[in-house]
């Protein structure tokens, strides 16, 4: 379909603008919920059984490192390849990669385990993508990265930078982007590390 960009599913979805960055929709929101007692604890009421979203980041956008409580499956609609950045509950980074570049490792599909940080961002003009939650999302399952939550939960941050100091340049990438794809507040206190990993990437 010639003309089909971001603009055209913007407004042919009539997305809006999504707190975490990027655009969205919710699409479905099981009628149905779960009862908070048949619920792990952490959940502090009842939740929906499903809800699931259409999400759109363009180029030079993010989805910021945040955290929910469920299990969240991304399905790929169209546009480019995108890079979803899971960190998971033992300090281990996950590089996902979503769309249908085979040959360069993506998949249509991709599964994030609830607790997980993760950060996403697209590798070419835009990513028309899918999330789907369950149990459904609620904005009090929900966590945007700020310094201490961030490092209590991903102490392997001591390793990204011990590699930067050995110059080692793939690592050197690696944090600068783990820099960029955080919020504001977290990203402001990696600022002099940031410096310095500019300064050895130049």
């Amino acid at each position: 379909m010639q003309g089909r960009n971001s603009e055209f599913w913007i407004q042919k979805l009539k997305l809006q603008p999504h707190p975490e960055g990027g655009w969205f929709k919710e699409t479905y929101r099981s009628p149905e919920r779960v009862a908070a007692e048949a619920l792990p604890g952490r959940f502090t009421g009842k939740r929906n059984f499903s809800t699931a979203i259409y999400y759109l980041l363009e180029k030079g956008d993010f989805s910021a490192f945040h955290r929910i409580k469920s299990d969240e499956i991304w399905h790929f609609y169209d546009g480019d390849s995108l890079e979803i950045i899971e960190l998971n509950s033992s300090g281990e980074k996950i590089n996902h990669y979503l769309g249908l570049d085979t040959e360069g490792n993506s998949a249509p599909q991709v599964i994030i385990s609830a607790g997980s940080w993760f950060a996403a961002r697209p590798l070419g003009l835009y990513t028309l993508a899918g999330c789907t939650v369950s149990p459904g999302f609620d904005f009090n399952d929900f966590e945007m990265a700020s310094k201490p939550s961030f490092l209590n939960s991903f102490r392997n941050i001591k390793v990204f930078w011990a590699s930067c100091v050995k110059r080692n340049k793939s690592a050197l990438i690696d944090f600068l982007v783990f820099c960029v794809l955080s919020p504001n507040n977290l990203r402001d206190s990696w600022h002099s590390q940031l410096q310095t990993v500019r300064e050895r990437l130049a």
